[in-house]
């Protein structure tokens, strides 16, 4: 099921390859919102903004392993490209030991750290020590998330973008039913919640784990392929630690903009919450974008065919643009019927006139954050790890300027801008640095 994307039509390829991405981001967004809906309804607002609260602290450090992990499979998409099936193996072997060494020394430290971040972070006290049982259990079962998303991005590294949907299809389920009974039927609350997410990534990774053990010779690896190779690890991590800080320094500006948030409330919170899954659920298309030119870039980069690198980022962008046009205009129109699928009560209101402000602050950028995705994994899969990262510095500075007006102002309004300026300001950075590096890779060539 492995898919060749050096050859034949670019638009064809990238249809071929996200739509599968897209179903499996839907369903884990979707997964994920349901967590949100249920605690919201089953337990209360509280509960919704003790979720909430965690999001960003969850991004950083989950986020942080998976730009390592996609860092960490970029020479797997080069060596796949250019034929060389020793190199897939080896790679792919590298990645595994680096992936558990790092997935140990995280665990204990987000675990032993979690108390004074949220202290940091302002977390309102009525919703502290929900928001801190939830992020610990999640942080417990970080490498069931790991082990999904490498064994995900090594199977999409050699064009398989089918397997890991199914699995993740399963895994949604999975989470849905667990959902229902650990938070309804047992009464767990929020901790119910973080369990049934744990065990639903467990799920997802121990299946893809058999399944490649089982189905694809190409990265059976045998025992010397699990020795660490200097040359190779230098050139995983010279790609995954950049990537990886990218993750980070946004989810800094993140955790930044939820300080900000914290300051407003507990109702504040849980309508921020609600509006940022459903933008989150329906912008997944971009990633998924994203994960397509990563893995189209580094097979072409591995033949060096510049010219039809050009060629499928500019049939991405037209796809990316149109999209997010048509989903700004339907979400700004549906959202007063979708935020009452959150929350219940006389709460509604207040959390409505919030929620529908963010959407239409952040929708009228949803074109520029396409444009992030298309253009920063395109330059990642064609070796440059050094930029992206800077668009996460800009992404930084954006956000840290307009946090500290939202906090100085108590602005609702100010928060929702840190996103959307974020988005615009670096959507144009990542562009003007492509066309740089296209041009000086031309002249290179």
């Amino acid at each position: 099921m492995e898919l060749d994307m050096t050859k034949g039509s670019p638009a064809k390829l990238i249809f071929r390859f996200i739509i599968p991405l897209i179903i499996g981001n839907i369903f884990q967004q979707f997964y994920n919102m349901v967590d949100t809906i249920i605690v919201g309804r089953a337990v209360g607002v509280d509960a919704l903004a003790a979720v909430g609260a965690t999001g960003t602290i969850m991004f950083l450090i989950l986020g942080f392993m998976q730009g390592l992990t996609t860092g960490f499979t970029v020479p797997t998409s080069q060596r796949f490209g250019a034929g060389d099936k020793e190199g897939v193996k080896k790679s792919v072997g590298n990645a595994a030991v680096l992936s558990m060494i790092v997935t140990v020394v995280m665990t204990v430290l987000s675990v032993a750290f979690m108390r004074p971040l949220l202290q940091l972070m302002k977390t309102p006290e009525d919703i502290f020590e929900m928001s801190r049982q939830y992020i610990t259990i999640i942080c417990l079962g970080m490498g069931f998330n790991i082990l999904y998303n490498l064994l995900s991005s090594i199977l999409r590294a050699v064009g398989n973008s089918i397997v890991p949907l199914v699995f993740l299809i399963i895994s949604a389920v999975a989470n849905i039913v667990l959902d229902i009974v650990l938070i309804v039927g047992c009464g767990m609350g929020v901790a119910g919640a973080a369990a049934a997410t744990v065990a639903a990534q467990a799920l997802s990774g121990i299946l893809c784990l058999i399944y490649m053990w089982k189905k694809v010779e190409l990265i059976r690896l045998g025992r010397e392929h699990w020795q660490l190779d200097f040359y190779c690890v230098r050139n995983q991590l010279s790609i995954g630690i950049p990537m990886a800080l990218q993750f980070s320094i946004t989810a800094v500006g993140a955790i930044l903009v939820q300080v900000a948030l914290n300051i407003l409330g507990s109702v504040a919170v849980a309508a921020y919450t609600a509006a940022v899954k459903v933008e989150q659920l329906v912008t997944q298309p971009f990633p998924a974008m994203g994960m397509t030119m990563a893995t189209y870039g580094g097979q072409n980069r591995g033949v060096n065919d510049l010219t039809r690198i050009r060629k499928g980022v500019r049939t991405a962008n037209l796809i990316s643009a149109v999209y997010g046009i048509v989903i700004a205009v339907v979400i700004v129109v549906s959202f007063p019927y979708v935020i009452r699928l959150f929350v219940s009560g006389e709460e509604v209101g207040q959390i409505m006139e919030y929620g529908r402000t963010y959407i239409i602050i952040c929708g009228s950028c949803f074109v520029p954050l396409g444009m992030i995705f298309i253009f920063r994994n395109i330059l990642q899969g064609c070796g440059f790890s050094f930029w992206p990262m800077m668009g996460g510095v800009v992404e930084l500075v954006c956000r840290c300027v307009m946090a500290f007006l939202a906090a100085q102002y108590k602005s609702f309004e100010g928060v929702c801008l840190a996103n959307a300026s974020a988005w615009l300001m670096t959507g144009i950075f990542l562009w003007v640095v492509y066309l740089f590096l296209m041009r000086r890779m031309v002249r290179g060539q």
